[in-house]
């Protein structure tokens, strides 16, 4: 047996160069290169591999947990057939991955972390950033990532990346399985040679299987179908991630049945489609919200039923419901004692079609919904032509970008209030316009996760829409988009604090406390509805321009079109500075969403939210 002898860290790069996804015949490299921060856990090993091979692209980046962003974006764009590697050093710079590492795995999205880690020869601990426990020396802080990674391994001896790298790819192709995957490498052991054989490094083509469903189960799903009177489809993320639009489409137009999406979901079909809802759950439309009422009959399509979803268990109050639930995830399938379709989107929605035939909904139901499409769009285009004054509001800023726009774009976003108004609001042209990661919602994603949208498709304009609070969490990738010459268009909406939080404090009876950027009054941080406040002297502006964006500050709606049309212009990432009004917000059509309130309180205010609170509660349901 032939060999070639290399350090472990060579060894992995040069494998993981080599790994190909195939879906329906077609084939490509599933890395796209690696992002990294060098460090003493690092930069000899895996920092002196990349070195060596030029061919495999080293991406410079910012921050740990915007690499990860910026990873889990640019799988999401690919469909989940392609992706980015990550590496740190040791300590801090490999706990900064945690918070991206669970938002990549709770949103299913293959990233491949690689920690530095201390010595795995331990003669010379403790070293530098590690952390020591008295009950064991095989424990380091990349122990953290063994919960949220859906695969985890310590490669303590150069061999083990024989077995280790190929378990990983397994689990990083798969469409049930994938998610944040670690591999923690001591630093010593990432410069050790070995004799790898060479068939190690031969091309590997992983192929994504289209598996079907039980057809059994098929055929007790068409009876059910038959059997419903106001059926309702939910359409998740697994209907993007199968690119199943146009078969969803098809089947829509087949049966007649109207279709909610989820975040993950949105763009599944066209908003302008008379069958589609929109949004549903607790961000949802009037439209969506009122049809998963009275539904007798929801097919789940690759959603997880989160609580947003469902809005908390309260969305679907038809007392005879029952779910037939098409994904990949058998775990998923199973949720809320559903008839589960085992298999990918794509073909058992066709298996479905196909042995549904003529069926069709009665007309006063499918006109129904045609009305309620009709009502909402009516609803948008109201918000949207808001002229709110003195300060803009949100979804007026949220039409502009919409309306004017490349209708080819990508909208990015993650946290805050903006989701919510995004989900209800946002018109989707094709199933890559709406880009949210509200898996974790996590702050900070917007701009890295434009990033990796921009580095997935450099043909589309990318448009961010970020808030002041996200802004300030995380936007040194700005300089990266710079460097690597990715233009992003950023909206940057600054309403001095957390609007979202804001208001969801506001509507639980303790009147936004802490959510304001401004100076302490009095000793403490005063109530939201506070008017004697002096905010901070904070000028993000500038620290966009600071960090090489071009900048176009507004003052009012007529600056902000100007704004979106001169951005295009420019052939560098742009800042779009607006001040909004934070007190302006989207109604809640006929939603909820559950966070508890005190039992008790000596505040008038909280009192009332509870007994608000104490009646939705009692409308949660089991499905059992």
């Amino acid at each position: 047996m032939s060999t070639i002898r290399l350090t472990m860290a060579q060894a992995v790069i040069a494998f993981l160069k080599n790994q190909y996804v195939a879906r329906d015949g077609v084939e490509r490299p599933f890395f796209a290169g690696c992002f990294g921060i060098f460090g003493h856990g690092n930069v000899a090993g895996v920092g002196q591999a990349l070195q060596e091979n030029p061919d495999f692209r080293y991406y410079q980046t910012r921050n740990e947990q915007a690499m990860v962003h910026t990873a889990a974006a640019f799988a999401k764009m690919q469909n989940r057939l392609q992706t980015l590697v990550c590496t740190t050093s040791i300590g801090p710079g490999a706990t900064n991955m945690l918070t991206a590492a669970a938002g990549a795995t709770i949103n299913r999205l293959p990233v491949l972390l690689l920690p530095g880690d201390i010595f795995a020869r331990r003669n010379v601990a403790p070293v530098l950033q590690q952390v020591e426990s008295e009950h064991s020396q095989d424990f380091s802080v990349n122990d953290c990532f063994k919960p949220i990674s859906r695969y985890w391994d310590r490669i303590n001896r150069p061999d083990q990346i024989l077995t280790a790298l190929p378990e990983a790819m397994r689990v990083l192709t798969s469409p049930v399985d994938t998610g944040a995957v670690t591999l923690a490498l001591p630093q010593d052991v990432q410069a050790e040679a070995f004799d790898y054989p060479t068939a190690f490094f031969a091309k590997r083509v992983w192929h994504v299987a289209r598996n079907r469903a039980d057809v059994a189960s098929v055929a007790r799903a068409v009876a059910w179908i038959r059997g419903a009177k106001r059926p309702f489809i939910v359409a998740g993320g697994g209907t993007l991630y199968s690119e199943a639009t146009e078969q969803l489409r098809q089947f829509v137009e087949q049966t007649g049945i109207p279709v909610g999406e989820t975040m993950a979901g949105k763009g599944s079909l066209r908003y302008d489609h008379p069958l589609c809802m929109g949004a549903v759950g607790a961000t949802g439309t009037l439209a969506a919200n009122r049809l998963a009422k009275e539904a007798d009959v929801v097919i789940g399509i690759g959603t997880r039923y989160s609580d947003f979803t469902t809005a908390s268990k309260t969305a679907f109050q038809n007392p005879d419901v029952c779910f037939i639930n098409l994904n990949v995830a058998e775990f998923d399938a199973y949720k809320h004692n559903a008839l589960p379709l085992v298999g990918d989107a794509q073909v058992t929605l066709a298996e479905l079609s196909q042995a549904l035939g003529d069926y069709h909904v009665d007309g006063d139901y499918e006109a129904t919904a045609n009305a309620l499409h009709d009502e909402w769009e009516a609803e948008v285009q109201r918000i949207y032509d808001i002229r709110h004054e003195p300060l803009v509001s949100q979804g007026e800023l949220i039409g502009a970008v919409n309306d004017l726009g490349d209708p080819e774009a990508v909208m990015v976003c993650a946290a805050g209030s903006l989701p919510g108004d995004l989900h209800k609001l946002w018109r989707s042209r094709h199933p890559k316009q709406y880009h949210l990661e509200y898996g974790n919602s996590c702050m900070g994603y917007e701009i890295a996760g434009g990033l990796g949208i921009k580095m997935a498709d450099p043909q589309r304009e990318v448009y961010v829409l970020v808030g002041d609070g996200s802004y300030l969490m995380l936007s040194a990738d700005i300089v990266t988009s710079v460097q690597e010459g990715y233009k992003l268009t950023i909206v940057l909406m600054d309403n001095s604090g957390y609007k979202s939080i804001g208001a969801l404090s506001r509507s639980l009876g303790s009147q936004g406390f802490g959510t304001r950027y401004v100076f302490p009054k009095d000793g403490g941080l005063p109530s939201d509805t506070a008017v004697s406040v002096q905010t901070l002297p904070v000028d993000l502006a500038a620290n966009a321009r600071s960090l090489g964006a071009h900048v176009i500050e507004c003052a009012t709606y007529d600056d902000f079109v100007t704004a979106l049309k001169t951005a295009k212009t420019i052939d560098r990432t742009t800042v779009i500075y607006v001040r909004n009004d934070r007190y302006v917000g989207v109604p809640g059509y006929e939603s909820w969403w559950d966070v508890p309130v005190a039992e008790v309180s000596t505040m008038h205010t909280v009192q009332a939210a509870r007994e608000e609170w104490e009646e939705n509660r009692a409308k949660e349901r089991y499905f059992l």
